[in-house]
């Protein structure tokens, strides 16, 4: 019996809604999809080191990802004016700041025999180094010795001899800071406080040079 023709027109209408209502549930799926994913990869932080930062005795190379000590410091003619240079302290901050999540990264050290590694707030000054102050966290390498830094307090770590490359691990709402051996892929020593503002990788350096590596993936274990 052939149906009336009202019938088969609300029919389609609801054949087509029913088809636009599946297209629209196959495309929030997809964006949902898409988005966990991208969260997922949300703690591989990816960093350079920023020139405006560098003091003029830092000259960077490989493409901003190192850093060198220059005893005559940089060409003047090559060191532009910034409010955010670093004024009397060799210091170089990351262009990456850090207001949550768990993220990892290493350092290669090179010819170095003094140095500092590890976060500061965006805001602190230029004018101090890191280490001493309240807004910097930092892990120090001197005469032989490592150290851990922050408020003018310098806690000895137990770490024998100077590799050539260590992990820092970085626990935002845990307000940790680690340095990990990355032959063993263990925390050597963990610094503990409350981050406030957020924060950035930083670099002390006296001579030599050190080369940063981000965008890694944290650890197993860690």
């Amino acid at each position: 019996m052939a149906l009336p023709v009202r019938v088969l027109q609300m029919s389609s209408r609801f054949a087509a809604r029913s088809a636009v209502l599946l297209s629209s549930v196959r495309q929030v799926t997809r964006l949902t999809r898409r988005s966990f994913i991208t969260n997922s990869t949300q703690n591989q932080l990816q960093f350079k080191l920023d020139e405006r930062t560098a003091h003029s005795s830092l000259d960077l190379f490989k493409k901003e990802t190192g850093v060198i000590y220059r005893i005559l410091g940089v060409d003047p003619t090559h060191v532009q004016d910034s409010p955010l240079r670093f004024r009397d302290w060799a210091v170089v901050l990351a262009d990456s700041h850090i207001e949550s999540g768990r993220h990892y990264w290493e350092v290669t050290i090179k010819k170095s025999d003094e140095f500092r590694i590890g976060v500061a707030e965006e805001t602190t000054s230029r004018d101090e180094c890191i280490g001493p102050n309240s807004t910097s966290w930092v892990f120090s390498y001197v005469q032989r010795k490592w150290y851990a830094m922050t408020t003018n307090k310098m806690v000895p770590v137990n770490l024998v001899g100077k590799p050539e490359r260590v992990g820092l691990l970085l626990d935002f709402e845990a307000g940790k800071l680690s340095l990990v051996d990355t032959q063993t892929a263990k925390v050597v020593h963990t610094m503990k406080t409350q981050f406030h503002t957020p924060v950035c990788p930083a670099f002390a350096l006296w001579d030599g040079e050190i080369l940063t590596h981000s965008g890694l993936e944290i650890p197993p274990g860690l």
